[in-house]
C-alpha cells in the first residue's frame, strides 16, 4: 500500500511540475505575444507595402528550421545529462554553432548574388532590408541552440526570461526606430535583429556550464545519423506552420498584408499552447533513456485539445475588435474573410505537434518517412490549387489534418520490440 501511494503522490507531483512548468512558459508567450503585437501596431506608421515586405522578411527567418534545431539540441541535452555526459555535450554545442556559423556564410554569399532578383520578385524598395536580415538570420540559427540548451537541462525559468528579452528589446527598439529613423521594413527588421542578439545573449549566460568545460571532439557524421529523423520530422512541423505566407506574398502580393494580419493572430494559438509539447518533451526523453515510466501524452494532448479549441473559437468571436485595436479599420474586412479558415487549419497543426513531439522524444522514427512525404503533397497541392487566399488555407488544413492522422496512427501502434528505444552514444 506504501509503495502504491508512494507511486500516486509522484505521478501526482510530476504532473504538478509538468503543469507549473508549462504554465509559466504559457504565461511567457502569451506576454511576448501581446507584446511582440505592438510590431504589428506600426502598419499605422508605415505603408502597407513596406509592411507587407516586413512580415514576409520575418516569415523567411521563420523558414530557418529554429524549431527542429531546438528540439534536436534539447534532445540531445536532456539525454546526455540522463547519462551524465556533459563533455560530450559540450563538444555537440560548439561543433554545431561552427557547422551553423559556415552554412549560414554559404547561405549568405548565395542571398548576396541573388539580391536583385529577390528584391524585384519580392517587391522590397530598400535593400537595406535584405542585409540586415542576413544577419537576423544568423541569430536565429543560434538562438535555437541556446534555448534548446536551456529547455533540454529543463531551466524553463531562463528559457522564458530569453524569451521575453527577444520579445521586449524587439518590440522596443522597433518604435524608436520607425518613429526617429525610418518608416521602414528596415527599421523593424534591426529591431527584430537587436531582439534576437539579447537572448542569445542571455541564454549563453545561463547555459554557460553546458558548453564552456572540457569537452569530446565532435562526431558530425554519427551525430547527424542520429538526430537528422529529429530534424526532419520538425522540420515538417515548421514548414506547414510558417511557408504559405511566402506562397501567399508571391502570387498575391496585393492581399499578402490582410493575409498576413490573419496569420499572425491564428499562429497565436500554436504559441499559446506549445509550451505543453515543450515542457513534455525533455522529460519523455528522459524516461526513454532511463528506461522510467513517465508518459504525459494523454494529459498533454486533452489539455492542447481544449485550449486551441475555445482560443480558436474565441479568436474569430473577438477578431474584429483585435484586429481593429492593432490595425487599422481597413483591415477589419478582408482579414475576417481569412481568419476563420487559418484558426481551423492551426487546430490540427496544434494537435499533431504535440503527437510529433511524444514519437521523436521516444526515437520512434517510423513517421518521419511519412511527413516528408506529406510535404512534397503540402506543395505539390499549393501548386495545383491557389485561386485564392483562402483556397491555399483549404490546402493548408488538410495537410495538418492528414499530419495529425499519421501521427496518431504510430501513436497509437508502438514499437513492435520493447525496450529498443534508445540513445546511442555519440563519441
Amino acid at each position: 500500500m506504501e509503495t502504491r501511494t508512494g507511486g500516486l503522490s509522484s505521478v501526482a507531483s510530476d504532473r504538478a511540475t509538468f503543469f507549473r512548468q508549462s504554465g509559466w512558459l504559457m504565461v511567457v508567450n502569451l506576454v511576448t505575444g501581446v507584446v511582440m503585437l505592438g510590431v504589428h501596431f506600426l502598419a499605422k506608421w508605415i505603408p502597407p507595402s513596406e509592411y507587407a515586405t516586413a512580415v514576409t522578411l520575418l516569415t523567411l527567418t521563420m523558414l530557418i528550421p529554429a524549431i527542429p534545431l531546438q528540439m534536436v539540441v534539447a534532445q540531445q541535452t536532456a539525454a546526455d545529462l540522463a547519462l551524465d555526459r556533459l563533455r560530450v555535450l559540450s563538444g555537440k554545442i560548439r561543433g554545431l554553432w561552427g557547422w551553423l556559423t559556415l552554412a549560414w556564410a554559404v547561405g549568405a554569399t548565395v542571398v548576396v548574388v541573388l539580391e536583385p532578383f529577390l528584391s524585384r520578385r519580392l517587391s522590397i524598395a530598400n535593400p537595406a532590408s535584405i542585409w540586415v536580415t542576413l544577419l537576423l538570420m544568423l541569430g536565429c540559427l543560434w538562438m535555437p541552440v541556446v534555448w534548446g540548451m536551456l529547455q533540454g537541462a529543463q531551466n524553463f525559468l531562463w528559457l522564458g526570461i530569453s524569451m521575453l528579452a527577444n520579445a521586449v528589446v524587439r518590440v522596443g527598439s522597433a518604435v524608436l526606430l520607425v518613429w526617429f529613423w525610418r518608416r521602414e521594413a528596415t527599421s523593424i527588421m534591426t529591431a527584430a535583429l537587436l531582439g534576437v542578439g539579447a537572448s542569445v545573449l542571455l541564454g549563453l549566460w545561463q547555459s554557460r556550464a553546458l558548453w564552456t568545460g572540457p569537452a569530446e571532439p565532435l562526431a558530425a557524421r554519427a551525430l547527424l545519423r542520429q538526430t537528422l529523423p529529429l530534424f526532419l520530422g520538425f522540420g515538417v512541423t515548421l514548414f506547414l506552420f510558417s511557408a504559405d505566407t511566402v506562397f501567399v506574398k508571391w502570387w498575391f502580393p496585393e492581399q499578402t498584408a490582410w493575409y498576413a494580419s490573419a496569420g499572425t493572430l491564428a499562429r497565436g494559438l500554436i504559441w499559446l499552447v506549445g509550451p505543453l509539447a515543450a515542457v513534455m518533451f525533455p522529460k519523455v526523453v528522459r524516461s526513454t533513456v532511463r528506461a522510467e515510466d513517465g508518459n504525459l501524452l494523454t494529459v498533454t494532448l486533452v489539455s492542447t485539445a481544449v485550449l486551441v479549441g475555445v482560443a480558436g473559437l474565441g479568436l474569430c468571436l473577438v477578431g474584429p475588435w483585435l484586429i481593429r485595436f492593432v490595425y487599422t479599420p481597413a483591415y477589419v474586412q478582408p482579414t475576417m474573410e481569412i481568419l476563420p479558415w487559418y484558426a481551423a487549419a492551426m487546430i490540427p497543426l496544434a494537435l499533431a505537434n504535440v503527437l510529433v513531439n511524444h514519437l521523436l522524444a521516444r526515437t520512434d522514427y517510423r513517421v518521419v518517412p511519412w511527413l516528408v512525404g506529406l510535404a512534397v503533397l503540402y506543395v505539390a497541392g499549393l501548386l495545383a490549387f491557389h485561386a485564392s487566399p483562402i483556397q491555399i488555407l483549404h490546402v493548408l488544413a488538410v495537410a495538418c489534418s492528414v499530419m495529425f492522422g499519421l501521427c496518431w496512427w504510430f501513436v497509437k501502434r508502438p514499437l513492435p520490440v520493447p525496450g529498443q528505444v534508445t540513445v546511442p552514444e555519440v563519441m
